[in-house]
């Protein structure tokens, strides 16, 4: 072990940030920008297409959204 001066990260941990704007959210990651709507407990993204609707308890439902081309 010792010290780090910049630690790891495990791949799973990203750095992405979201900005709201009433239905209006804005994705910013590693992977690029993205942007989409919201409203209650559903939301699309516009890069991916997909829909995501959050229910009761842990979980979510997630569409399959837009095919990655060949």
């Amino acid at each position: 072990m010792g010290f780090r001066l910049f630690p790891r990260f495990h791949p799973r941990h990203q750095l992405r940030r979201t900005f709201r704007a009433g239905p209006l959210r804005l994705h910013v990651g590693p992977d690029g920008v993205s942007w989409g709507l919201g409203a209650g407990r559903w939301a699309w993204n516009a890069k991916s297409r997909r829909h995501t609707v959050d229910t009761p308890g842990p979980g979510y439902w997630e569409s399959r959204g837009r095919r990655p081309r060949p």
